[in-house]
């Protein structure tokens, strides 16, 4: 079967088109604290699911958590036509690799330099682009028009800009959700670890619902006040994407309109796979 991008479905010369056969793809996006896990066979997701990051686990421990994985959801993993990985964790990569291949039988391809995402990047330097923003920038531009800002909350909350020729501009970066609550219970002596939910009002009357409220409200009007800030300095209005795990649990209290997209960096590594395909 073959897709196109968009107005491109059918120019094959544009740097955008691309052939996505019925091929079985292992994805795994390795960030701090979590790693992602994604199935995709052509356009479908098969599954999608979460692991915490962990530096102590051996390739073996990992390659039998993906293994199970698999069995969970009733597929084959020697079925698998094809494994690539992004990752924001240099001193995991080789480990997770190697379970994947213990599980998979194949070497993954690993997003980095020399790998052909399709996108331009214009920033100072492109090398020190993550992955994962690739990832998630390649599949925005496959699915949805630009210009069009990117946020991807994990454990740090940022925001990529691709502009309307499809150039990935740069963006900003600040503490994630998590990060940022974990670091104030851990400065301080008397305020402890709570649950992620959003109290019934902005104004608490305790602890708790004060923590949740500056969690919860204070990210949504953070995400807000970046994005008004974005438009400004483009001088329009514009699409909003976002991903990453948090996603669900803070965008829905912001006041501007933003598309959510859980699988977006998973898509964007099936895109990136196929790209690459022939040097596999």
């Amino acid at each position: 079967k073959i897709y196109g991008a968009g107005s491109c479905r059918k120019e094959r010369s544009c740097p955008h088109y691309y052939i996505l056969e019925k091929l079985m793809i292992f994805a795994v996006d390795m960030g701090n604290s979590n790693i992602v896990l994604g199935c995709l066979e052509g356009k479908e997701l098969i599954f999608e699911e979460r692991l915490a990051t962990n530096l102590g686990k051996t390739s073996l421990e990992y390659a039998i958590m993906f293994k199970n994985l698999f069995e969970l959801y009733g597929k084959t993993p020697t079925d698998v036509e094809g494994c690539i990985i992004s990752s924001v964790v240099p001193q995991l990569t080789d480990t997770i690799a190697e379970a994947v291949n213990k599980v998979c039988g194949k070497s993954p391809l690993i997003v980095g330099p020399g790998v052909k995402s399709g996108i331009n990047i214009v920033i100072d330097n492109p090398a020190q682009l993550g992955a994962d923003l690739i990832a998630g920038a390649v599949a925005a531009l496959y699915e949805y028009k630009p210009p069009f800002i990117i946020i991807d909350m994990g454990t740090a909350t940022t925001f990529s800009y691709v502009n309307e020729k499809k150039q990935f501009m740069g963006g900003a970066i600040m503490p994630g959700v998590v990060t940022a609550l974990n670091s104030l219970v851990s400065g301080t002596s008397q305020l402890i670890r709570i649950s992620l939910e959003a109290p019934k009002k902005v104004i608490g009357s305790n602890t708790i619902d004060s923590m949740k409220s500056g969690t919860i409200y204070g990210n949504a009007a953070m995400i807000d006040g970046m994005i008004e800030r974005i438009e400004e300095e483009m001088g329009r209005e514009l699409l909003t994407i976002a991903t990453g795990g948090l996603a669900k649990l803070v965008v829905p209290y912001c006041k501007k309109k933003i598309v959510v997209d859980d699988s977006l960096l998973i898509k964007g590594l099936g895109i990136i796979y196929e790209k690459n395909r022939s040097k596999n």
